[in-house]
């Protein structure tokens, strides 16, 4: 996603240049099928660009790429589309849940909270931010609701109970009504997908949290609950701090984050390539 204002959105560069963001998903290898947080825009975004409305595309202007669609580039890896058996979205705003129709085999594990907001979209932000055509084909929706299980002294989901995989859904509600974190256990530890619980890295710091003020503004501009979004972005830190070696973080929308994780990704998979060599 290309908005102008790169000076406003990344804390660097021309004041009218464009800003350079993304739609950070992660793919999970799981035991039975693979797993998908978030999806990111789809293919029938790219093709009817419409869809996604006038103001998002003028304002976010988003290089719509088949090629870097989640369909795409699972095919790229080597994969096949068909065995990604779940989708666990952190949200369903229009920018994370456009692929949900590439993945027609999939169970859609989502926190009810969120699938009512979406669904019903009571408010004329809700109306702007959640597009019904993204969802029309009819997806297999799971809904979850917190039942006391607890992660890193955070409200915790298990978003795929039956299974092995340990994915959670942990509300962090203030972006919209239901936004959640995605926590996975990895071979190193655990990856917390924070979605658009914070947008720059930089908020993340402990000690001397900052973000461009284009962001901040962004996000007072779009927050459902800006006491708690505010609150769970303490929590976050606090979170880093207490558990830094045992917990990486990550939003949706910072491509340092998201070269820098790929980065690590693609250099486990090299090892183990050398290994099985």
């Amino acid at each position: 996603m290309c908005p102008l204002g790169r000076r406003l959105l990344s804390g660097e560069g021309g004041w009218l240049a464009p800003a350079h963001m993304c739609c950070h998903c992660l793919l999970i290898e799981g035991k039975d099928g693979l797993i998908l947080v978030d999806t990111g825009l789809g293919t029938a975004d790219v093709s009817t660009p419409s869809r996604l409305g006038l103001g998002f595309n003028t304002v976010v202007r988003p290089r719509l790429l088949m090629e870097e669609t989640a369909l795409h580039q699972i095919r790229e890896l080597g994969l096949d589309p068909r065995d990604v058996r779940h989708i666990v979205p952190t949200h369903l705003d229009l920018d994370h849940a456009g692929g949900l129709a590439d993945f027609l085999q999939a169970e859609v594990h989502v926190y009810a909270k969120e699938l009512q907001a979406a669904l019903t979209r009571p408010s004329l932000h809700e109306k702007s931010r959640y597009i019904p055509a993204q969802w029309a084909h009819g997806p297999r929706w799971t809904p979850h609701g917190v039942d006391g299980e607890r992660w890193m002294g955070f409200e915790a989901i298990r978003a795929l109970p039956g299974t092995d995989e340990e994915v959670l859904l942990v509300p962090l509600v203030g972006h919209t009504r239901g936004h959640c974190g995605v926590a996975v256990r990895s071979e190193t530890g655990w990856l917390l997908h924070c979605g658009d619980a914070y947008f720059f890295r930089g908020e993340m710091d402990v000690d001397t949290p900052e973000c461009p003020i284009g962001l901040r503004f962004f996000q007072s501009l779009v927050q459902m609950d800006g006491a708690s979004r505010v609150a769970n972005q303490l929590r976050l830190r606090e979170l880093k701090q207490q558990h830094g070696n045992e917990v990486t973080l990550f939003c949706a929308h910072d491509p340092v984050e998201l070269a820098r994780l790929s980065a690590l990704a693609n250099e486990r998979q090299s090892r183990q390539a050398q290994f099985a060599a």
